[in-house]
């Protein structure tokens, strides 16, 4: 039962006051959710998860077909002597002595790395010089001197790629 009199002065349901949703809190639980659910929305289906968008024109930018690989016996380009002071904090230098050979894909790359070779000299003599003696210490550190160089040899060359980084001789003194 409900105290609500309506003849002796008593509090009817009109006199009640009824809140109204204030524009805050309009923003605040309605159009704010809607904003973010429709903005993730379009980020899934233009992001591709969906095969929307980005996934029709993924066949207007495929690589062109590569060339036939080559099968013929290896192509090899020697480079000069690298000599180069390796980061000490002594005062005594350190010096590496490197001789390279780069293992190409194909012979006809030979005249575009020849005609890039003062590019990847400098790009090694930069990597070389900040190198500590403690970084090229066993076999992994050969590896890893390896794998830096034939990725900055490819950066240098680029659209020209190599197969391999050869060391021929290679003496920290």
């Amino acid at each position: 039962m409900t105290a609500i009199e309506t003849d002796g002065g008593g509090i009817t349901d009109q006199d009640i006051p009824r809140k109204k949703l204030s524009g805050k809190k309009i923003v605040l639980f309605i159009v704010l959710p809607l904003l973010i659910v429709i903005g993730g929305g379009a980020a899934v289906f233009f992001s591709g998860l969906l095969g929307g968008h980005a996934g029709e024109h993924g066949e207007e930018h495929a690589e062109q077909p590569a060339a036939p690989a080559y099968t013929g016996p290896p192509v090899f380009l020697p480079m000069e002597e690298i000599l180069v002071n390796l980061n000490t904090q002594e005062r005594r230098p350190v010096f590496l002595k490197l001789n390279i050979t780069l293992e190409l894909m194909r012979p006809e790359d030979q005249a575009a790395i020849q005609g890039v070779m003062p590019r990847i000299v400098d790009t090694f003599q930069v990597y070389l010089r900040e190198l500590r003696p403690d970084d090229l210490r066993g076999s992994a550190g050969l590896y890893r001197l390896r794998e830096e160089l034939q990725m900055r040899v490819n950066a240098a060359a680029h659209p020209v790629r190599i197969k391999d980084v050869l060391i021929n001789e290679f003496l920290v003194q």
